[in-house]
């Protein structure tokens, strides 16, 4: 044992094994050792070179830290080994994800957004009230409420010998029904006391009926689907949450691993390189642009090249025009024979009144006008 460096609870809960909570349960169960010898007390400091064991593995080096975000549905509590044998969050995770422990938590019949990390001592600082947090939750509930009787909890309430801290909360509809109104309620808060949405609403004479969490600190459930895990970028994670992280384990980089599925089925994250400095796969050095254009582009094998019409002298080369559709045909006109016979139109009896028509200048008499035609003999 060494009597400098950092006790051991908090050095487990760094390589993420668990919160320091946990720990030490684990320790006081008998689960931890040290260089060989069963831990019965947290009081021990861990140096350079000692080995630390959990049951019966060996605990690694910490590992930069990394978070999660996670939309727990309904029917899964938030812990490791549930006496009950209930189905937990952490059987139900996509494979592919390191050992992760949770940041707070939601009980068995809450759902939203539950953040993940695999750095125990990141987890305890985001969980503290201290930290300023807060935890954004949505609820349905049944029963009575006006807006100014919710605008009470802004001073905070006691219930059941229990002191909760100021709540913001806005009525954002209600609709009436037979057994009374259906609420839907959004609750801002800090502390995240256990099952305090519900125990501060059923002192108001609400009963909830469901309960989602949509957003814990910067970070917002949006449309991630239930059961479904999406990491946090390592740059929003040292903006974010830089000043709770130890300084050799803040993340680097500003993208995320790339998942690339292997032959067991089981996603592993790996280094990509940044989108300007896409490497060919036989050469190791990146292409630019230039290299882009003075490559030149190889025929495909299995495209056949059109033959080519060869024209003698004096012949005109047809021109192509664009593709016009298929020309509609032509009607085939009646022979004559065919053909129904033309009655000869019968002249129309004059009007009543009318002048006689005129007749044309052939069979006019007398003699011609002045200036016209002299006849002939």
């Amino acid at each position: 044992m060494n009597s400098g460096g950092e006790r051991v609870a908090k050095a487990l809960a760094r390589a993420g094994v668990a919160s320091r909570r946990e720990i030490e349960r684990y320790i006081a169960e008998g689960r931890v050792q040290l260089n060989g010898k069963v831990l019965d007390t947290p009081a021990v400091k861990v140096g350079d070179g000692d080995i630390l064991m959990v049951d019966g593995v060996v605990v690694g080096e910490a590992e930069p830290a990394r978070v999660w975000r996670y939309h727990k549905p309904t029917g899964l509590v938030t812990t490791h080994r549930d006496p009950k044998e209930r189905p937990t969050v952490f059987e139900h995770l996509p494979p592919g994800l390191p050992r992760v422990i949770s940041i707070g938590r939601l009980d068995l019949n809450s759902e939203g957004l539950l953040l993940l990390t695999n750095d125990g001592a990141l987890a305890r600082a985001l969980e503290l009230p201290a930290t300023g947090l807060t935890r954004r939750y949505r609820a349905r509930a049944r029963g009575h409420v006006s807006q100014a009787k919710l605008d009470t909890l802004k001073d905070g309430l006691t219930v059941e010998g229990v002191r909760y801290g100021p709540i913001e909360a806005s009525l954002d509809k209600a609709k009436e029904g037979a057994q009374g109104a259906n609420l839907w309620i959004t609750l801002t808060l800090i502390e995240g006391k256990n099952r305090e949405v519900r125990k501060v609403l059923e002192a108001l004479g609400l009963t909830v009926n469901r309960l989602i969490r949509l957003a814990y600190g910067p970070f917002q459930l949006g449309a991630l689907a239930p059961g479904a895990v999406e990491e946090i970028g390592p740059r929003v994670v040292r903006e974010q949450l830089g000043g709770h992280i130890a300084p050799a384990n803040l993340p680097s980089g500003s993208q995320v691993g790339a998942a690339s599925t292997t032959a067991t089925g089981v996603e592993e994250y790996e280094g990509r390189p940044p989108r300007g400095d896409r490497r060919s796969p036989r050469s190791g050095a990146p292409r630019t642009g230039a290299d882009k254009a003075a490559a030149p582009r190889k025929p495909r094998a299995d495209a056949a090249a059109p033959a080519k019409t060869e024209y003698k002298p004096g012949w005109a080369k047809p021109k192509i025009g664009p593709a016009r559709g298929p020309s509609k045909p032509k009607k085939a006109r009646p022979s004559p024979e065919g053909r129904s016979p033309v009655k000869p139109s019968s002249p129309k009896p004059p009007k009543a009144g009318a002048p006689p028509p005129r007749s044309s200048g052939a069979h006019r008499k007398g003699p011609p006008k002045a200036g016209g035609p002299r006849p002939r003999g």
